[in-house]
């Protein structure tokens, strides 16, 4: 569903929530801010193909197949998905048949002035790609959708001085719950997820291992994503879940201990293996390196004399 390649000239972009659902053919939304979708219920009139919005939406596809391999066995997990989209980013819309499920759209200003505004930056999982969509059992899948209902039956309520409240709480409790369900999608693909991490391992060894920095500097987190096919959210949060640390701080963990050899067998000045490193600066390496050791680069090799 959400597609990074879509052409610009095909895009629609849609500022109000009333223009959205004039544009995808459904009724109009009874409250000005947040809708909910029945992916049926578009209109296979409509010409939005391709869109990009100012909204989040949390989206349920009922077809959403995949079998997750565990040990010797697999987890099924045929029952559908979640996706998860940030205002701005480009989303294809299906026109297949076998097309089902919901969505929720939310305009940012629905937000404005509560606390979950300030919340939203910690899921992560907004930024993922469709290919990092969240797979859902059985047990999960009635969680969310019952979750889902409560927000639509809220949404057709009449608005009362507590109807955003409320259904920022259930809005709330869905994405505590994807946050919970994601963190179990880690683990019980760990068998997928290994190859990945090892993979950027080899990345990140060979990077330092065939002197890249020298020429390319520091690699960045997208930089690694790129290679991996991944999106940088969910390559962070792999990494996190499984080994504790995030990709930034993976990539500095390697500077430091490459950093350390150097100091250790070379006679080079610090601010030659700072460059040697890909810092542009040697006073941001002598940052670093005492963030990291609590000690300068010199008081690190002073000591090991």
């Amino acid at each position: 569903m959400i597609d990074k390649s879509v052409k610009r000239k095909e895009l629609h972009y849609f500022k109000s929530i009333s223009d959205l659902c004039k544009g995808l053919g459904v009724a109009g939304p009874l409250h000005p801010l947040i809708v909910s979708v029945n992916h049926t219920d578009i209109s296979p009139e409509s010409e939005v193909k391709y869109l990009v919005h100012d909204f989040y939406m949390v989206s349920y596809k009922s077809n959403l197949k995949g079998k997750l391999k565990y040990g010797q066995g697999y987890y099924d997990f045929d029952e559908g998905g979640l996706i998860f989209v940030a205002p701005g980013q480009a989303l294809a819309v299906a026109d297949d048949d076998n097309c089902s499920g919901l969505s929720l759209f939310i305009h940012s200003d629905f937000f404005a002035g509560h606390p979950l505004a300030r919340l939203m930056t910690k899921f992560g999982f907004f930024g993922y790609n469709i290919n990092e969509a969240l797979h859902l059992s059985e047990k999960e899948k009635n969680k969310v959708l019952h979750i889902f209902e409560d927000i639509k039956e809220e949404i057709e309520t009449v608005i009362d001085d507590t109807s955003q409240e409320l259904i920022i709480s259930y809005l709330e409790v869905l994405l505590n719950y994807s946050n919970r369900y994601y963190k179990r999608q880690f683990i019980t693909r760990k068998a997928i997820n290994s190859p990945l991490i090892e993979r950027f391992e080899t990345l990140l060894n060979n990077y330092y291992g065939d002197e890249e920095s020298t020429q390319k500097g520091i690699p960045s987190v997208s930089y690694f994503s790129a290679k991996l096919h991944v999106s940088y959210g969910y390559l962070g949060d792999l990494l996190r879940n499984m080994t504790g640390m995030n990709t930034q701080q993976h990539i500095h963990a390697k500077l430091i201990e490459v950093a350390k050899q150097k100091l250790s067998t070379s006679e080079l000045t610090a601010a030659e293996i700072a460059y040697e490193l890909g810092f542009e600066y040697p006073q941001s390496f002598n940052k670093l390196f005492k963030n990291k050791t609590g000690l300068t680069p010199l008081q690190f090799r002073e000591q090991l004399n």
